[in-house]
């Protein structure tokens, strides 16, 4: 798709571009990365597109959450204050359990949060609060996502309890 640098400030040429591939976000003014209805119109293109907005942008929780909501893993570019967000973070890991590797330190010990995350990535458990690492719930989950999340368990007496030992069949 060709797109004319020199119309990058261009709000409704940037928007008609955008609406037809959110990557193209990235040619476009600093103005208008900066302009939530641009940047709106580019993530449902494309969610991936929130990489290429400003700053406040990806402080925006609204703007986050489209994109999030799309694409899981986007919350990497979200500001550290979104990345403690718990509903910011929730969106994310239902959609990709990888998204926990990016979550506040706060939310790597949230029980929902964790759990919705090892359901369907078990490996990330590597990243969830040494606390919960050691909860059944939270190990049987991750360890039936994926079988290798028994090493990242904290409470090794959890592999010997029989309703793990089950899943590790």
């Amino acid at each position: 798709m060709e797109f004319d640098e020199n119309k990058n400030n261009d709000k409704e040429y940037v928007l008609e571009k955008v609406k037809e591939k959110g990557s193209l976000l990235d040619l476009v003014s600093e103005e208008l990365k900066d302009d939530k209805e641009v940047v709106m119109e580019a993530i449902k293109a494309d969610g991936n597109a929130l990489e290429f907005a400003s700053g406040r942008l990806k402080d925006d929780k609204e703007v986050v959450l489209a994109s999030v909501q799309k694409v899981g893993w986007t919350v990497c570019y979200a500001s550290e204050r979104l990345k403690d967000d718990k509903q910011v973070i929730l969106e994310g890991v239902k959609i990709d359990g990888q998204e926990l590797y990016f979550a506040s330190e706060r939310l790597r010990d949230d029980d929902e949060v964790v759990y919705e995350a090892v359901k369907n990535k078990g490996l990330i458990l590597k990243y969830a609060s040494k606390r919960l690492r050691a909860e059944k719930e939270i190990v049987s989950a991750a360890i039936q996502s994926d079988k290798r999340a028994k090493s990242y368990v904290s409470d090794s007496n959890l592999l010997d309890d029989d309703d793990i030992k089950k899943i590790l069949e």
